[in-house]
């Protein structure tokens, strides 16, 4: 069997552990924490928004389906990773319950203040935590959660094996790790309006409701670069989680993997 720290080069930062990519662009793996936290910090006041726009509002119907076939039950403990303004968490919430517990947890403070704010105004505190941490090195005990979510983040995340290791480190024998993210494409008819949504609609799109057309035109990119379908599965399997497997949403736009800790 695998161990966590078995990681193929493709699977790393970069195969020398020096630089790695932030969208197109090859910088210095040290770096890309700073320059994503910028992204992040940009669009945080017009990232439901923007989402809304981008996905002509799937979103919520990918993030509802997410959550709606997590296996979450009531009473469990549940971190959610790159939570930025909480929708995974307000879905969540509904599901654990009064006696369940959600840690929200994000690397960047304007995201997690966003959510937390949002949140609150609209009464959920209850059962609800929050955290900023890097999902490379979680400041939680092993086998804290039954369940770990990261949605539309791991693509962000600059040692995305790390990251997948980390979750299965936090989980619970018999819990869930769950991703849903940006994927490949499978049809292709759909390929090409697929790439000019994202290249030349989304930038404009970031531009005039976000005043911030290169954040989003980023975005983009890092889409291109995230591994597909059979390698983030592969990934979970080398992070040694168990039952591995994915569901292509909208046609490989996104999808959701799951692995299990046995």
């Amino acid at each position: 069997m695998n161990t966590p720290d078995d990681r193929s080069p493709s699977s790393r930062p970069s195969a020398s552990g020096d630089t790695t990519h932030f969208g197109f662009r090859e910088v210095p793996a040290a770096d890309k924490q700073r320059l994503v936290g910028q992204v992040f910090s940009s669009v945080a006041a017009k990232y439901d928004l923007m989402n809304d726009l981008m996905s002509f509002g799937i979103h919520r119907i990918w993030k509802r389906y997410f959550v709606a076939t997590s296996g979450v039950r009531r009473g469990d403990r549940v971190l959610d990773l790159a939570g930025g303004t909480g929708d995974i968490a307000s879905l969540l919430q509904e599901r654990v319950g009064p006696d369940g517990e959600i840690v929200i947890g994000d690397i960047n403070g304007d995201m997690l203040r966003v959510g937390r704010d949002r949140l609150t105004d609209r009464g959920r505190v209850r059962g609800l935590r929050y955290a900023q941490l890097n999902a490379e090195a979680l400041p939680f005990p092993d086998a804290s959660f039954d369940l770990v979510t990261i949605a539309f983040g791991l693509r962000n995340v600059t040692d995305k094996q790390q990251a997948l290791n980390e979750m299965q480190r936090v989980l619970k024998i018999g819990g869930r790790a769950l991703v849903l993210e940006f994927s490949e494409v499978k049809h292709d008819w759909l390929k090409p309006l697929y790439d000019f949504h994202s290249f030349q609609v989304l930038p404009r799109l970031g531009k005039l409701f976000a005043g911030d057309g290169d954040s989003y035109q980023y975005l983009a990119e890092s889409i291109r670069q995230h591994p597909p379908q059979a390698q983030l599965k592969a990934m979970m399997e080398a992070a040694v989680l168990e039952r591995c497997d994915y569901r292509n949403l909208t046609g490989g736009i996104c999808a959701i993997h799951s692995g299990h800790k046995l």
